[in-house]
């Protein structure tokens, strides 16, 4: 460990492992098998560079990173040069004398880690390479990122992940470290089963994201609502906006900008090269929005994105929290602010009743579906229900809109039986369904047009539920929807039927239990003043004038390196280390040393830089 330490400070330039590091880092060093629940920002990716290094030192050859998405492979391997280590990926970026030179460094041993797709790693000309490796010793150990990505149950389920068992069965005496920052119980022990990992040692972190305030608001109008949190709130900063569709998309996008927001979409529709560029903008530019599908995301490690947003309710807890869980990887104040309607169950509730998959994984994702519903509609704190659903006790978090401004509780069970009295009583009286606002208002004895044609203000529930309001009823068809009392006929144009899980709620057996209706605003945060898009980050807030000045400078100079290197400027040096410099003011190269982010490799590459930026401010 005393070697590890020193890789830490050395390479990477921090003083000391965080939380269970220190344990994973040993363990794999000495070439047990492990598994890592981290969460996003967490030091992931250093629980294996540390041990590639180590064993690579220590003569054990190349460690092979089993690695998703290109992006990601294009940063890591951008930060590992920065800090002097030999790396390397292969994939589709690369042409055919690029691909084969890569392949003679790793063939020659001139490589620490190689990082590649499941797709590659898997293919017999590559499993061909590792075997001439590992006959020569040269084989130090394989890391799975992203190993969620194996499981059915899991949120981003790649099939090509499943072919990776032949790491385990084909090298044997290799150690594999699997890491993921999402997994439930149930995307756990599929994880272990999936890729052999029944006798790796487990390492499971707190997931709690101290610094991410959680908000969920009913949908009203999602385009003004979206507006106003980034205007009043966000201003001038980074941030992600996630909407269900394409079209969604790019509307969304369009509508930002013509309020003069910059944004930027994002979806697998558009040209693979825009795409790129979007993408490259978003890592290196200041203050821009990415409205996008969920196709962007895994592997961003943009440090200082101040909000998510979710215009549409995901799929699962699971997507949810990888998908918040990209606000504030530098540990500062960050936002997860979502919108739900009845809308999005009843099209989530659709898309598992819908699809070609066996019963028993449907009834799964109807669970999951419920725990986010729960989570949306939830009068308690929301982090206790977030860390519980990942089996993590916890304590109210102070910093949710429940625990900032608790929301009234109202009784929805009376509302919940004359509202399905209703579907049974019009369908009985006209043969044919209707949909939720017709019954609404039959139920609220508003004689409509359409009422008054079907001669449903005839029914016995006409004017029952007078005193409830339409918000009130649209809470509880969202309840009953997504516990399964009721059911959306999409083929009959979203008409509401009656299922087995009705009679329940009918006899009273079942209570429905809501949430009031909070206004807009009233989520326990208070309305600020637009941001100015010149001001300094929350990293350097606290420095006084002249070191306000100082790091001004310093960023500055890294946005001059960064494009220089084509690299997004956090990997050249985050935020928090300008800010620590700029608090130092040091005088000479040496009182660098020790600056948390400065290794010896960034020490040496930029110390002369730093220091003459300094002397001119």
């Amino acid at each position: 460990m005393d070697n590890a330490l020193s890789i830490l400070q050395q390479v990477f330039g921090y003083p000391q492992f965080r939380g269970p590091q220190a344990g994973i880092v040993a363990h794999v060093i000495g070439g047990g098998d492990a598994l890592v629940l981290m969460p996003t920002g967490g030091g992931k990716s250093l629980c294996y560079q540390i041990p590639a290094i180590a064993r690579q030192r220590a003569g054990q050859g190349v460690t092979i990173v089993v690695s998703p998405l290109i992006a990601l492979m294009h940063d890591q391997v951008g930060a590992l040069h920065e800090a002097g280590v030999e790396a390397a990926f292969l994939n589709s970026s690369l042409g055919y004398d690029e691909a084969i030179a890569v392949e003679r460094r790793l063939a020659r041993g001139d490589l620490t880690l190689l990082y590649a797709a499941p797709e590659r790693v898997t293919t017999p000309r590559f499993l061909e390479q590792l075997d001439a490796l590992h006959r020569r010793g040269q084989l130090a150990l394989f890391a799975i990122d992203e190993a969620h990505c194996v499981s059915q149950w899991g949120h981003d389920f790649r099939p090509e992940y499943r072919a990776l068992t032949v790491l385990h069965e084909r090298f044997a005496g290799v150690p594999r470290i699997a890491l993921t920052a999402t997994a439930d119980a149930l995307t756990r022990a599929d994880i272990v089963e999936r890729l052999q990992l029944q006798d790796a040692r487990r390492f499971v972190s707190s997931f709690d994201r101290p610094n991410i305030r959680y908000r969920i608001a009913e949908k009203k109008e999602p385009a003004a609502q979206l507006l106003r949190f980034i205007q009043h709130e966000h201003e001038g900063e980074s941030g992600i906006v996630y909407c269900q569709t394409r079209k969604r998309v790019e509307d969304m996008a369009q509508s930002l900008q013509q309020q003069g927001i910059a944004a930027l979409p994002y979806h697998a529709g558009l040209d693979a090269g825009l795409r790129q560029r979007h993408q490259d903008r978003f890592l290196r530019e200041e203050g821009l929005v990415m409205v996008a599908t969920i196709a962007f995301g895994m592997g961003i490690d943009k440090p200082d994105v101040r909000f998510v947003a979710h215009l549409d309710m995901p799929k699962n807890i699971e997507g949810y929290y990888q998908e918040t869980g990209r606000a504030g990887r530098d540990g500062l104040p960050s936002e997860a602010w979502m919108l739900y309607g009845l809308q999005d169950v009843v099209n989530q509730r659709r898309m598992i009743d819908e699809s070609p998959a066996g019963e028993d994984f449907k009834q799964v994702m109807r669970g999951k579906l419920d725990a986010l519903l729960a989570l949306a509609e939830a009068t308690d704190c929301r982090r206790v229900r977030l860390l519980g659903y990942f089996g993590e006790a916890s304590q109210p978090c102070g910093n949710c809109d429940n625990c900032l401004a608790p929301p009234q509780v109202w009784d929805g069970t009376d509302a919940a039986r004359k509202l399905l009295s209703t579907v049974y009583r019009v369908q009985q009286a006209s043969g044919i369904g209707f949909g939720a606002g017709h019954v609404m208002d039959i139920l609220r004895g508003r004689r409509t047009d359409k009422v008054a044609q079907h001669g449903h203000d005839q029914v016995s529930t006409f004017g029952l539920g007078a005193d409830f309001s339409e918000a009130q009823l649209r809470g509880v068809l969202r309840q009953l929807v997504a516990i399964g009392a009721l059911a959306v006929d999409a083929q009959a144009f979203n008409t509401l039927k009656l299922t087995e899980g009705s009679r329940a709620v009918l006899r009273g057996e079942r209570p429905v239990l809501l949430r009031e209706s909070v206004a807009q605003g009233a989520n326990g945060r208070k309305r600020r003043e637009p941001r100015d898009r010149s001001a300094l980050p929350a990293a350097a807030a606290g420095l006084t004038e002249a070191g306000q000045a100082r790091f001004a400078a310093l960023k500055a100079w890294r946005g001059e390196v960064a494009r220089a290197h084509n690299l997004p400027a956090y990997v050249i040096f985050h935020d928090a280390t300008l800010a620590a410099i700029a608090a130092l003011g040091p005088q000479s190269i040496e009182a660098l040393e020790g600056v948390s982010g400065i290794g010896a490799r960034k020490l040496e590459a930029y110390g002369e830089e730093v220091m003459r930026v300094l002397r001119g401010v």
